[in-house]
């Protein structure tokens, strides 16, 4: 059995030193988190009176009690629109994650309408779709609890389009025969209306449900005519009347109850075929340990098999081609019981590293074995001799691979993910089925150093060829605001707000969430569907 001895030494000062930086990082993006919820907390009163839940409870009462929850996106959106990053912190207004629901994995997306009423802002809105394509990659029932003031009237350019895409994702999810099960809590109008109007088992709380594609003071607007919330789309109306809904409930939490029922009586897992996990075998080095593995700088290399030892079953690790080339590593183990193939980077990806990962993926696509790329790369290698040696033919090799593989992929960014080499280690735009950042981690086309290094190159060559003086002071000057721009726009914070990653994770969870994924892919490949022409309707 290969296992990986570990050198790192836990006495070191630099370990210490890395570590106390990587857990303020973490304390960092958690303070985050803990604004958000604390921003709906502060509406707990008011609810209170309305005799309703908060969104976060009832998302609390509808998950099975102990089973674990992977909260998805949690800073969607974080500093930008009316989210100021600092104190109002939203979280796009949803609470979105996969739980298990009476034995059932699930997809739930809740809108937090403590804040803002719920109101649908832009990154909110992409936090949705995403959600919604992994439910239907996956083939998890998708659970919709609703509480909506609609779309933000003052954002409408950069939602009304793009919002859109949810139902037609809602119609593409039924005709697949994956359900979808609305509760409805508050209030569900306008286009919003559309969200149960296309669910398959809908759900609404007497007396606070008001679903209507226009509300009683722009009907009377529209056409004069003169109606309360209550009988133009109060839940009574939607039972009797058109059949809107299938099940009214007294309360929040009579209506999760309700939505427990409904999930336990799909029958989801009656179909699904047995799934033999062996059992599995902690690393033999602790995942505390990682904390302070990684140096700050990103320029500084360590070695990606410390990382694998503290994240693979009994540290057990079978590595390919560990001869033809030493920076990029690719290998066998499993986690959590789950068998995977991992690729990571001990350096630029160089012609050999590239060929290797190529021919690596295929075998792991031959063999039906997921692949976890971790992440820590300046990028494909580059110069005269890289060049020579047809860096740019054996980089679309492995780019080719990691795109056409035909196992889940899952992706974890642990330090830098620069140039190319983001879209090699199977970045968000090459469509991996779960992409996690490390709270230190970067991701930009390159350094800041070196992009100073070329735009002010460039400004000077631009000078002389002009005829006018080099201003060292501007360039200095130039210099300096590049490297800072670029040093803010690829923190891990400013990726996560715009849904570049599925969320910043706290290093030492890595395990757990990665045999959480592999656990959600390999139950998706296994599941038969009975897909329809249409999706359900109320006919």
């Amino acid at each position: 059995m290969p296992v990986i001895e570990s050198r790192l030494d836990t006495a070191a000062p630099a370990f210490h030193d890395n570590r106390e930086r990587m857990l303020a990082e973490i304390a960092r993006f958690r303070a985050l988190e803990d604004k958000v919820r604390q921003r709906s907390e502060r509406e707990r009163e008011r609810f209170r009176r309305r005799g309703q839940l908060l969104p976060r409870e009832r998302v609390e009462l509808l998950l099975d009690p102990g089973a674990p929850f992977l909260a998805l996106s949690t800073l969607a959106g974080l500093g930008m629109h009316d989210d100021d990053g600092v104190e109002e912190v939203f979280g796009g207004g949803l609470i979105v994650g996969i739980g298990q629901v009476a034995g059932t994995r699930v997809m739930v997306i809740a809108n937090d309408s403590a804040i803002k009423g719920g109101t649908t802002v832009p990154m909110g809105t992409e936090k949705a779709l995403r959600a919604q394509d992994i439910a239907l990659r996956e083939k998890l029932p998708l659970i919709q609890l609703v509480e909506s003031g609609g779309g933000n009237l003052f954002r409408q350019e950069e939602t009304f389009v793009r919002g859109g895409r949810k139902f037609f994702n809602q119609a593409r999810l039924s005709a697949a025969g994956i359900p979808q099960v609305t509760v409805v809590h508050g209030s569900s109008t306008a286009g919003g209306a559309y969200v149960p109007g296309m669910s398959d088992h809908v759900i609404m709380v007497r007396r606070r449900a008001r679903v209507f594609l226009a509300g009683p003071p722009l009907l009377r607007a529209a056409t004069g005519e003169i109606a309360d919330d209550e009988e133009l789309g109060g839940a009574d109306m939607h039972a009797t009347g058109p059949g809107t809904t299938e099940y009214l409930a007294e309360d929040d939490a009579d209506a999760i109850a309700l939505a427990r029922e409904v999930v336990e009586k799909l029958y989801w897992n009656d179909r699904r075929p047995k799934i033999e996990v062996p059992p599995a075998r902690p690393p033999r080095h602790a995942a505390e340990e990682l904390l302070g593995l990684v140096p700050p700088r990103h320029q500084t290399p360590y070695d990606m098999r410390e990382i694998l030892a503290r994240i693979l079953d009994d540290s057990d690790y079978l590595e390919f081609k560990a001869a033809f080339d030493p920076y990029t590593i690719c290998g066998r183990g499993r986690i959590e019981g789950h068998p995977c193939g991992l690729i990571g980077n001990n350096g630029p990806i160089t012609q050999r590293g590239a060929v290797k990962a190529a021919q690596f993926i295929q075998l792991c696509c031959q063999s039906g074995i997921p692949i976890i790329y971790l992440q820590n790369t300046t990028g494909y290698m580059v110069g005269r001799e890289a060049e020579t040696e047809g860096i740019v033919k054996h980089g679309s090799k492995m780019i080719q691979a990691v795109t056409n593989a035909t196992v889940p992929q899952i992706t974890v960014i642990v330090g830098g993910s620069f140039g190319a080499g983001n879209y090699g280690m199977c970045g968000r735009s090459f469509d991996p089925r779960f992409l996690f950042s490390w709270p230190n981690s970067r991701i930009a086309v390159m350094g800041g150093e070196q992009a100073a290094g070329v735009l002010c190159t460039v400004t000077e060559a631009k000078l002389q060829r002009a005829g006018k003086p080099v201003d060292e002071e501007r360039i200095a000057t130039l210099r300096r605001e590049i490297i800072e721009k670029y040093d803010r726009v690829s923190t891990a914070l400013y990726a996560t707000a715009r849904l570049w990653d599925d969320g910043i994770i706290d290093p030492r969870d890595t395990r757990r969430v990665l045999g959480l994924c592999l656990s959600i892919c390999r139950e998706g490949a296994l599941r038969p569907l009975s897909p329809i022409t249409f999706g359900a309707a109320r006919l």
